[in-house]
């Protein structure tokens, strides 16, 4: 199914159906502030197994993120943050980042790994932060961009749906998605890494 929703003032009625197809163990594809993203509630295992089946990765490898409503939702995955760390994610959020953090004990079992860590995404697009708040908890996110894959499969979301249809219950179309990702920013010690440079400032983590 493909779903229009629109970023700058997303329909309170198909945010609600895209919730309920969540609920129910769906697995979605939506739009962020860079690449489209494959999602699912990150409590549901099923889900979060028949996503990593869809992408082909082994998920107690792959690195999987979170996509928050807001900062509020970051301290019931990670540890204590430093000052300097949180007012550097309240200065870049929400926006194109991933935050790497130090993870409590807290966090699903299917993201525990011996690193400890957890990413943390925020993005600067009112669709996944509407489903995020009206789900009342985090969804994963996990870029759609293959290296398989041409590039506009990525980008136009009615190609991403004619590819993915048979393989998840939903695709948001959100307008043309970007086919650079985000910076990734390792913010485990006291001094931020960047990881990988995507789309974004990096001057910021300087």
């Amino acid at each position: 199914m493909l779903l229009h929703i629109h970023q700058d003032n997303p329909d309170y009625r198909k945010i609600k159906m895209v919730v309920e197809c969540l609920k129910n163990g769906g697995v979605i594809i939506y739009p962020t502030d860079t690449v489209y993203a494959f999602g699912c509630d990150v409590y549901n295992k099923r889900a979060m197994e028949r996503l990593c089946r869809i992408k082909g990765v082994d998920i107690k490898k792959h690195n999987l993120s979170f996509v928050c409503y807001d900062l509020s939702h970051i301290a019931d995955f990670s540890r204590q943050l430093e000052n300097s760390t949180y007012k550097l994610m309240k200065k870049a959020l929400p926006g194109p980042y991933t935050f790497i953090l130090n993870a409590n004990s807290s966090i699903p079992k299917l993201f525990k790994n011996k690193k400890r860590e957890v990413g943390i995404r925020i993005p600067d697009n009112n669709i996944p932060r509407e489903i995020v708040k009206e789900l009342g908890n985090p969804i994963v996110s996990t870029s759609v961009k293959d290296d398989d894959m041409v590039i506009e499969y990525s980008t136009d979301p009615e190609l991403i749906h004619e590819y993915f249809k048979k393989h998840v219950d939903l695709v948001i179309s959100g307008g043309y998605g970007e086919s650079t990702p985000s910076t990734i920013v390792k913010c485990t010690k006291s001094t931020p890494e960047i990881l990988r440079e995507g789309k974004g400032n990096t001057n910021l983590f300087e």
